[in-house]
């Protein structure tokens, strides 16, 4: 899994970013209240029903504030949970665990809601059919958020610019599309090119684009192109894919279905954690 690499090698320069965002110069609150020396245990919990994704990010978060805190994980990141299980059990410091706690929680949160919104999507496209994400990610957090699509059972399309050739409407405006495609072939790479009409996704066929995305095109559209795209190239469908509309798309035959939404318009799930002693 292409995201779990791009995870390993990049969230915890993402958490010492969070942490100074949230705790600046010192945690005045904890601070003032709470003993340095004293000790406290701390259990994550469900608020909701939901997959959980970014338990051993939340584990930095404790380890970069106490590097002998615990944290023992009680389920897998990609497992489905019920309201009220348990996630995890923190113990060390009890100035970390406060401190640490609701930067913990935003990273849960915001991942397992898009790990949760991306199984939702995977459950209604069924085999044969590949669910992507796409680039509409939050700044900085692309790495982390793509992972939790991945825990949700959904892949990958490009991580940036550097990684694949997407040819899109603006680059067929100032290029033509024969020519953009002709020119995106020299660069040994699968070319794959965006259109948003029967007519474009001949002439992007006719032109050997290896992958075909069909923009916001309605269900009789993507029929009559995929006749004249006629197997020759990947057929990706992308714009305008809802949880209502998912199913019938992918039942026409396509090849993947990106979806923005995964990453742009998820929930942030409940999750929340309680000290349970000291």
């Amino acid at each position: 899994m292409q995201a779990v690499i791009h995870l390993i090698k990049d969230y915890s320069d993402i958490v010492r970013a969070a942490l100074e965002e949230d705790v600046g110069r010192g945690d005045i609150t904890t601070n003032a209240v709470i003993p340095s020396g004293m000790k406290a245990g701390a259990v994550i919990r469900a608020g909701e029903d939901m997959v959980v994704c970014g338990l051993d990010v939340a584990e930095n978060v404790f380890r970069s504030l106490d590097r002998n805190v615990v944290f023992r994980k009680l389920v897998k990141d990609g497992q489905k949970v019920r309201k009220g299980a348990a996630l995890a059990e923190v113990k060390g410091n009890a100035g970390a665990l406060l401190t640490g706690e609701r930067t913990a929680l935003n990273f849960l949160q915001r991942l397992s809601g898009i790990a949760t919104l991306t199984r939702r999507f995977a459950g209604k496209v069924g085999k044969g059919v590949r669910l992507l994400d796409t680039r509409k990610t939050t700044p900085g957090m692309r790495s982390l958020e793509k992972y939790a699509v991945v825990c949700g059972g959904g892949q990958n399309h490009r991580f940036g610019l550097y990684d694949a050739v997407l040819i899109k409407d603006n680059h067929i405006r100032l290029a033509g599309l024969e020519n953009a495609v002709a020119r995106a072939k020299m660069t040994g790479k699968k070319v794959e090119v965006e259109v948003v009409s029967v007519d474009e996704a001949k002439r992007a066929a006719d032109a050997g684009a290896d992958i075909i995305m069909l923009d916001n095109m309605p269900l009789g559209e993507i029929r009559k192109a995929l006749e004249v795209i006629r197997k020759r190239a990947v057929v990706e469908v992308s714009g305008g894919v809802n949880e209502k509309n998912i199913g019938k798309i992918a039942g026409l035959g396509v090849d993947w279905i990106s979806v923005g939404a995964l990453t742009h318009s998820f929930r942030s799930v409940n999750i929340n954690m309680e000290i349970a002693g000291r």
